[in-house]
């Protein structure tokens, strides 16, 4: 099963824990374990506008590059509260919200996350200076994945 093929499941599979209003579920295959969980948002994390179950997946075959390059530099990180599409700016055409060298407020946005058809503004935890950007534009991320570095 490819990134996209997981990120698809998890999708369909968070889409029916809202619509049989599951609390919990867990899926298991050969090839990977899904545990869907809803919870109260954590309070560092702003809450978001929607109730999104957080996700928890360990995947036994590699399905990207990017395990490997898990950003291990120093700085405070902002990473995906959930899995969905990663877009820098608010609409095409549009400036992106921060770029490398941008100041942050906390509780400022920083992107959207895309969630079935949901676009989520995702805010800084974190006052400070955007150091680096871990994912492009209209690329895929996971929960929990690193989407900025800010020092």
């Amino acid at each position: 099963m490819d990134k996209n093929e997981l990120l698809e499941t998890v999708n369909a599979l968070t889409e029916q824990v809202n619509i049989a209003q599951l609390d919990e579920l867990e899926v298991e295959t050969d090839e990977f374990r899904i545990r869907l969980s809803k919870r109260p948002p954590m309070p560092s994390m702003p809450p978001l506008n929607m109730n999104v179950p957080t996700v928890s997946t360990e995947v036994r075959t590699q399905i990207s590059e990017t395990a490997a390059e898990t950003p291990k530099a120093a700085g405070r990180i902002i990473k995906s509260p959930i899995i969905g599409t990663f877009y820098a700016a608010a609409a095409p055409g549009k400036p992106a919200f921060v770029s490398v060298g941008s100041k942050v407020a906390k509780g400022g946005v920083v992107c959207i996350v895309e969630s079935m058809k949901l676009m989520n503004e995702i805010t800084s935890e974190f006052d400070g200076i955007v150091a680096e950007i871990f994912v492009n534009d209209g690329e895929a991320v996971e929960y929990d994945q690193p989407l900025f570095r800010l020092d």
